[in-house]
């Protein structure tokens, strides 16, 4: 990916801000047939604990000013939304029918699902996809992969209740499992291509304090998959150093000292007034591809999703 670095010297403030918030959950080995390569993949409670500490004191990212001036700026996560895919039906929840009793969530069946997926795909407005996400939904002889490539959809959440009435997300997984332990158990090679997760970054404070430069309320939707799929088998890590390793209750896996980032493949920006966060025309590039990469994954998973429109239709 084009922000991989362990440095964030030299970079602009968008780079390091999507640096920054880019999860790294450890990385476990499932073992294939033989001759096959290992699978790398992660488990969903190994992910939430990346934003513990984020969720408690918020992220804070350099933000270099036009002055030449620079200042901390600090974020809160919360979860924006989520879909968790996988081959068979009901591994998340304790009862496949029950719906969510919070407002903010939708519960949906896999049979509920199916339809919709299929009727987007018939639908005229699926002339309005680009290449990728069409190249994405069908094999090359046009037949579609809803069941092979989608799988079942166990699981939605999408928040629509305002930022201050809010949890940070560590805090909103923590009431989610209550209902559906499978987000702590779950890991990403149970998932299919089509699970993914948006958080939600809002503003919350600077250091020094800058009350005059626009773009510091500036907020972020990004996006991120959560299936071994689309990971590029991008591992970060120590790889020969495996000595150490722990046993695990399962015995096809093993504890290595590499990490599997999930960096954003859409984001979307809320009160974005000047050029702070788009100083370079690639960076300004970039989150034209972001925004139309998030644009295009909703549409083709027919999600109607909350923050989306409300930061695409709010006044920058």
């Amino acid at each position: 990916m084009w922000w991989w670095s362990s440095s964030t010297k030299g970079r602009s403030n968008l780079e390091r801000f999507l640096l920054g918030i880019t999860p790294k959950p450890p990385s476990f080995s499932h073992p294939q047939e033989q001759g096959k390569e290992e699978i790398e993949y992660f488990r969903l409670g190994d992910l939430w604990d990346c934003y513990d500490e984020m969720s408690a004191y918020g992220f804070g990212t350099q933000v270099d000013l036009s002055n030449g001036e620079t200042v901390m700026q600090y974020y809160v996560p919360y979860l924006s939304a989520i879909q968790i895919h996988t081959n068979k039906p009901a591994l998340l929840s304790r009862n496949q029918n029950e719906v969510a009793e919070s407002e903010s969530s939708e519960g949906w069946s896999d049979s509920e699902s199916e339809k919709l997926l299929s009727r987007s795909l018939s639908n005229d407005s699926s002339k309005t996809w680009d290449a990728v996400s069409e190249d994405s939904v069908f094999d090359p002889d046009g037949t579609p992969l809803l069941k092979e490539r989608l799988g079942c959809l166990d699981f939605k959440y999408i928040e629509r209740d305002p930022p201050h009435k809010r949890i940070p997300l560590t805090d909103k997984i923590n009431v989610l499992v209550e209902k559906y332990p499978g987000l702590m158990t779950l890991r990403s090679v149970d998932m299919s291509p089509a699970s993914w997760m948006a958080v939600a970054w809002y503003p919350i404070y600077q250091i020094p304090t800058c009350r005059n430069e626009k773009d510091l309320t500036t907020g972020f939707l990004t996006y991120h998959t959560l299936s071994s799929s689309f990971q590029d088998n991008v591992v970060e890590g120590d790889q020969s150093n495996n000595t150490g390793n722990e046993e695990t209750e399962f015995c096809e896996e093993s504890v290595i000292n590499k990490r599997i980032p999930l960096p954003p493949f859409g984001v979307a920006t809320y009160k974005m007034q000047g050029d702070l966060w788009g100083m370079t025309g690639f960076d300004q590039d970039r989150l034209v591809y972001l925004q139309s990469a998030a644009d295009s994954w909703l549409k083709q998973l027919n999600v109607d999703h909350h923050d989306y429109n409300f930061f695409l239709n709010s006044s920058f």
